[in-house]
Order: C-alpha cells, then structure tokens, then sequence
C-alpha cells in the first residue's frame, strides 16, 4: 500500500516520531497506519511522543558573524546537562553560521539532525528563535556571547554606523548586560506607554504629589521608563553618567538584535 507525505506527518503527530522513523515504520507495514503505530511502539520509538508534551526550559544559544551579516539561533531543550552536551552545542553552531550565510530558512536543512538528537538524548529538542541581521553601505557589524557551563546563554547582534568595531562591540556588549526591548520611543507600542503613563498617574496621586506638579511627575518618570527600555537613552554599562547615545557621539545604532535563554 503506497503512503503520501500526509501519511507521514499524520503518524509523526501521532507517535512523536521524527520523520525518517516515521517513513520506515509506514514502509515496513505497506502503509497501514495503524500498524505503523504499533510497529514504532515494539521498538520503543513512540515514546518520543511523551517528550513533545514536556517543558523545554533550557537550550543552548549561537552566534555567528559572517561577512556583513549575524545570526543568533537558539536551541530547547529540558535540562541543562544535554544543553551544555557536545554535540546540542556544535549543531547550534552549525545552524547560526548556516543562517548567517544563508538566511533564516537555512534551519529546515536541520530537521534530521534534530530528530537524531531528539531520540539520541530522549529529551524534547527544538529550534527557538531564529534571527539575522545584515550591516548595510558604511554600517560595521558586531556581536557578544555570555558563555556559562560550556554553552551560549546571551546572544547580541548589533548593527551600528559611523562608529569603529570597537565601538560596536562595547555596545553589544551592553546590551548583554543591560537588555534593552527597542531602538527608539517610537518602536514602543502605543497602549505600552498609555497603560504606563496612567499607572504613573495614579501612582503620583496615591502619593500625594500636587496637582498642579503631575504633568512634569509624570514626564520625569515615565522618562525613566523609557530609559529602561531604548537603547540609545539607557545609562552606558561601563560609565552609568553618560548614555548609549552619548558614548556614541554621532554614530548611531541602526539595528540590534538578542536572545537570552528561558527568556
């Protein structure tokens, strides 16, 4: 009996399998699904199924420049000894430096080292965050990576111009340290700022402040918000009197991406 892909991913969805196991146990059965099934299960495959339903809570982070673009790809798993294991690290460095080269889509060439892994290691493993950034005319690119147990846990990719590598690289660095959300106020969603201009509102009020003092209140602090979350307005990690914008005179950060693990 011939079977489709349909066949297959139904059984996968089915048993957990990955979708070489799923292909074989369809073949060996003439395409009987259910046989299939039960086939996966004498050999102790279907099991795979019972990982997918846990948690994967730790992973293993890459970063990898190349040329005049960066990846950060990160890697899920359940604990923290197959994170830091040989070879999850080295196929998470395989996946950022395809994806530096290749794009993002250069993960789908990873499908059946995963699965391999998936039932080597018999935990539930997955790709998390996939991103890329390029570095345009004139643009210098630089990426950071906290490196704790053996694995990456804390990825940046920045993107900056009029500035040296150097530069660029404190700055990446920075951001591992101080975690900012956007590159401008603009970037800040609108309902974000309302919701936080009214709690600052009634946070002023409970406090006593004077009415006729709330409006400059309530700018100086949701300022301090602000400076919380964009990039350029955050105190420099390495000199907290001067800001990211400050330290870098007339350059200017045009992109910035980072991923940090249970994040």
């Amino acid at each position: 009996m011939a079977f489709t892909a349909k066949d297959v991913q139904a059984l996968r969805q089915m048993t957990g399998v990955g979708m070489l196991d799923a292909k074989n146990a369809l073949s060996e059965n003439d395409g009987d699904m259910d046989a299939a099934a039960q086939w996966l299960r004498v050999k102790g495959l279907a099991s795979a199924a019972k990982r997918t339903d846990r948690e994967a809570t730790q992973g293993a982070l890459s970063v990898v420049k190349d040329g005049t673009c960066a990846a950060i790809v990160e890697m899920r798993c359940e604990t923290d000894f197959v994170a830091k294991s040989d070879e999850f690290v080295k196929l998470v460095d395989e996946m950022s430096a395809a994806v530096a080269k290749d794009g993002e889509g250069a993960v789908s060439q990873f499908t059946e080292q995963i699965e391999t892994l998936l039932t080597t290691l018999k935990e539930n493993i997955s790709v998390g965050r996939v991103l890329r950034v390029c570095a345009g005319a004139d643009e210098v690119i630089d990426t950071y990576l906290h490196i704790q147990h053996g694995r990456g846990v804390n990825a940046v990719a920045v993107v900056a111009s009029g500035v040296s590598q150097e530069i660029a690289h404190d700055v990446a660095v920075h951001i591992g340290f101080a975690k900012p959300l956007y590159l401008t106020r603009e970037e800040v969603p609108s309902e974000e700022v309302d919701a936080e201009r009214k709690t600052i509102e009634e946070i002023s009020r409970n406090e006593g402040k004077p009415e006729a003092a709330l409006p400059k209140i309530i700018e100086g602090r949701l300022n301090a918000w602000f400076k919380d979350r964009v990039l350029p307005e955050q105190p420099y990690a390495k000199d907290d009197k001067v800001t990211i914008q400050q330290f870098l005179g007339s350059g200017k950060i045009t992109a910035f991406a980072q991923v940090v693990t249970g994040a």
